[in-house]
């Protein structure tokens, strides 16, 4: 992880659509998991996804890495940590960790998004109040 202080947890539970047959969390269903995180972690800072993209700022992912360490069930608890892992220029990097309401981790994690102007589709550097909010909760 990092040396940033500020770090954002999400809780949830696992729904039923979420699971395979065996009641175990299909895995394609931990990118949404990790992105609900980051929404939250910028929704701290004060900020949404949402205004981002009407002041014409967009942020596609353009790296994911999950590393599975135990698997999650049907109507398990999860906590999700999301941490900024460096400050952001025109990428931005997250780490993640996925934990059960029995503090059993199960999923370390990591995407890199790219901050893009909306209009030219090119990368553009990291609004700057949004690198403000994260040096004063630094």
């Amino acid at each position: 992880m990092t040396n940033f202080k500020y770090f954002n947890k999400i809780s949830f539970r696992v729904r039923y659509a979420e699971t395979d047959q065996m009641g175990v969390v299909y895995h394609g269903n931990y990118a949404q998991y990790l992105e609900m995180g980051r929404v939250e972690w910028l929704r701290g800072l004060g900020f949404s996804y949402k205004k981002m993209e009407e002041n014409g700022v967009m942020l596609p992912v353009i790296s994911l890495q999950l590393n599975f360490k135990n698997s999650a069930f049907y109507d398990d608890l999860l906590i999700v940590e999301t941490r900024l892992k460096k400050m952001p220029t025109v990428k931005i990097e997250f780490d993640y960790k996925i934990y059960n309401d029995k503090s059993q981790l199960l999923v370390e994690a990591n995407t890199v998004l790219a901050f893009v102007d909306m209009k030219t589709k090119k990368p553009t550097r990291c609004p700057e109040n949004i690198l403000e909010q994260i040096t004063l909760k630094s």
